[in-house]
């Protein structure tokens, strides 16, 4: 492994200069809000690259993902918050936090990935006494309002298995259980295209619908296990 990443260094003098004045127009325009759609589209671009393991096109969209990064972290850096080198050190030291089987095996070792996703639970749960807080006695931690509704649900249904809560009559148990055991791939992967075809006819955004029932189910259970708390 290089000691040195020269061309990392390069990149980011690069948006340093394109940032400062007399540099391009378009790129001192913008904001951290401005640039999120472009963050969201070369996402999902490089998610594309991935699918395909298109090696050229995954490059390119990596550094179209980290070019966002760096835009957003020098703009934080003109107003004193943050710059790249935090972001780095903030990361750095996350990572050697949650794997102490790596960085301090003489207090955990793991032996396969199970003990070590457990092991990362326990210390983002301890992470959060100084941090973003979940509700008290709700099974569920705080997600990200931009995710995909898809993912939010999946997501969401994670932390109601985890909660032991996937018995509750609040949940379609009947539809869950006839899609497992019932359906292939294919024909869950064609249920879903129905739906969302059902919806385009009936004027229904499909994602807000999905993001919305999962939401409301969040409020139901957690109002549940708080009045039982």
């Amino acid at each position: 492994m290089p000691e040195s990443y020269p061309e990392f260094a390069k990149l980011v003098n690069t948006v340093a200069l394109l940032r400062a004045p007399g540099g391009c127009p378009w790129d001192r325009e913008q904001t951290h809000s401005s640039l999120t759609e472009c963050l969201i589209e070369e996402c999902a671009e490089l998610i594309e690259a991935i699918d395909h393991l298109d090696y050229p096109h995954m490059q390119e969209e990596l550094g179209d993902v980290l070019l966002n990064v760096l835009m957003q972290s020098e703009i934080a850096a003109e107003s004193g918050n943050f710059n790249i080198e935090d972001v780095s050190r903030e990361i750095n030291d996350k990572l050697i936090r949650r794997h102490p089987h790596v960085f301090d095996k003489e207090s955990f070792k793991a032996d396969n990935s199970g003990e070590v996703l457990k092991r990362w639970e326990e210390i983002k749960a301890s992470e959060a006494k100084n941090g973003k807080q979940t509700p008290a006695h709700s099974p569920f931690k705080p997600l990200p309002p931009e995710l995909p509704a898809s993912l939010y649900a999946k997501k969401t249904f994670k932390h109601i298995q985890k909660a032991q809560l996937e018995k509750d009559d609040a949940l379609p148990q009947d539809k869950i259980q006839d899609f497992t055991e019932n359906y292939t791939e294919e024909e869950l992967g064609s249920a879903l295209f129905a739906i969302s075809a059902a919806c385009r006819l009936r004027s229904i955004d499909p994602e807000k619908l999905l993001r919305t029932t999962t939401q409301n189910l969040v409020n139901t259970l957690s109002q549940k296990v708080e009045a039982r708390a």
